[in-house]
């Protein structure tokens, strides 16, 4: 399902419809709540009924993907600003009320955007919409498993973010109806969560074709199950099992493994806006400006842009000598602190993860406008550059197309190597193979080690804040943030999701 195949979505608007598991978003601006419906009422019966329209209503599960990247409450940036390597950032302290509560930590159920509960979920509806109707359509047996396989996989996906997000969350398997009981539906044990995703994941591998190629790429693969896999095993901490499903996914270490991963060459290629789709990608987001997203309807599902471009880029950005790259002027999001700067000195990945605007602005190749807790130093893996603007209608800032990698081969590499419990012969060859591709010497292998070169290898992609609190560091890490032990692992549950239902409310929030 590459960029073509995804913007025909005939089904995806129905969907988005019918099947929302909680209540419809309130504004908090709205002096009285809202009534709220029960969407699963939608009458779907006359859909579903052949290949071209199940594959329509898959599109639709996919497209849940893009929360990680697309809208401005996107997962790269907002986990981005909760870590120690950088800020919220933005034009004051009050632009994005959510990101800017969990960077410092006053985050709290009225400013949880209700998205990253809501919008997974909408994911979870369609997908287990999908799974119930595949066998009443007119297709073959082996393209009902693919599918079926697909949407479990992205439902356990989806799962998988939920609960580590907010631990205690409902477990629904099969759609709502106008029958079902939309308001009393329990919270679950997170054990019970994390074995429903571990189950559809490995009785889905086997369905899920090896490898994919044309305008299939995107779609998930027996590798890119089996990496999703590995790493939900580790966060479940179930690291024997973990490192069995990595080494499968890893191969020898350096080398291509048999889904054919293998490190690129140039780790600056990485970030190469047409450089989609690399050996070393594993599960990759979609973005196009083919969509033509503009203001009306970003942030709805139904733009396809990038949005971490342009709220990375430096505010009012001027060239004022040819020293300076073309850039798109931006938000200034996620502003690098200066300990995650110092701790990048020398390291052959600065230039690639680090925009130093210091240097250009004291130069006078630049200038810039300060934003929120300026550093003077940006993320520069989604620079918005001039040469990737749209020429497509639609506004500039919503269009970027630079795809965003889920998961890569060295953050599996070094999954491993931590699954190993960082010991070992060929722990020491996963770390050595990540640090040999950027010209650094070995180093001997330890869990410091690792934890060391996740942060350089990974800065930027959304996941060092999960890595700290997986690992029980957040609370030394992040003790100057406001971090709280027993309370800010996990995140509170948006109000907006909460009003007339049984969901009970997280810890200490």
């Amino acid at each position: 399902m590459r960029i073509s195949k995804f913007i025909n979505k005939k089904v995806a608007i129905v969907l988005l419809a019918a099947t929302s598991f909680i209540q419809v978003p309130i504004s908090c601006s709205d002096n009285n709540l809202e009534d709220t419906k029960n969407l699963g009422a939608f009458d779907m019966d006359g859909y579903f009924k052949n290949e071209d329209q199940c594959h329509s209503a898959l599109i639709g599960v996919y497209d849940l993907m893009r929360k990680y990247s697309g809208g401005f409450e996107n997962m790269v940036t907002f986990f981005n600003a909760a870590s120690d390597d950088f800020y919220s950032g933005g034009g004051s302290s009050t632009d994005g009320a959510g990101i800017q509560g969990f960077s410092n930590y006053t985050i709290n159920p009225i400013t949880m955007p209700g998205s990253y509960f809501g919008d997974y979920y909408q994911g979870i509806a369609r997908a287990n919409l999908l799974i119930q109707k595949i066998p009443g359509a007119s297709m073959s047996d082996a393209t009902k498993k693919r599918f079926t396989a697909e949407a479990k996989s992205l439902r356990a996906l989806y799962y998988f973010e939920l609960v580590r997000m907010f631990k205690n969350i409902p477990l629904i398997l099969e759609p709502i109806d106008a029958g079902s009981d939309f308001y009393n539906i329990p919270q679950a044990d997170p054990a019970e969560v994390y074995k429903q995703i571990e189950t559809d994941l490995s009785s889905s591998i086997a369905d899920l074709p090896m490898t994919v190629s044309g305008d299939d790429r995107g779609r998930l693969t027996q590798g890119s199950a089996r990496a999703l896999l590995g790493k939900i095993y580790l966060y479940d901490n179930k690291k024997t099992e973990a490192a069995a499903q990595l080494a499968q996914v890893n191969g020898t270490p350096g080398q291509a493994s048999q889904y054919g991963y293998k490190l690129v060459g140039n780790y600056n290629d990485l970030w190469l806006v047409d450089n989609k789709f690399t050996s070393e990608s594993i599960l990759e987001v979609m973005h196009t400006n083919k969509s033509n997203s503009d203001w009306g309807f970003w942030g709805s599902g139904r733009d396809e842009g990038n949005s971490i471009c342009i709220m990375v880029g430096l505010r009012s950005y001027n060239k004022k000598t040819a020293n300076a790259p073309d850039l798109v002027a931006g938000w200034s999001f996620n502003t690098v602190t200066d300990d995650y700067a110092n701790f990048m000195q020398g390291d052959p990945r600065f230039n690639a993860t680090i925009f130093n605007a210091k240097q250009l602005s004291d130069n006078g190749d630049i200038s810039y406008t300060a934003g929120y807790l300026d550093t003077g130093y940006f993320l520069n893996k989604y620079m918005p550059k001039t040469a990737d603007k749209s020429n497509l209608p639609g506004s500039t800032e919503l269009n970027f197309r630079q795809n965003y990698i889920v998961i890569r081969l060295a953050d599996t590499y070094l999954m491993e190597a931590e699954a190993l419990g960082g010991t070992g012969a060929r722990a020491q060859a996963l770390l050595d193979a990540v640090r040999a591709r950027v010209g650094l010497a070995s180093v001997p292998v330890n869990m410091q080690a690792i934890k060391n070169e996740r942060r350089r290898e990974l800065g930027g992609e959304g996941h060092r804040w999960f890595d700290l609190v997986r690992w029980g560091d957040a609370t030394s890490a992040l003790a100057a943030r406001g971090f709280k032990a027993g309370k800010n692992e996990i995140l509170p549950i948006p109000f907006t999701q909460m009003t007339g239902t049984a969901l009970k409310q997280n810890p200490n929030y």
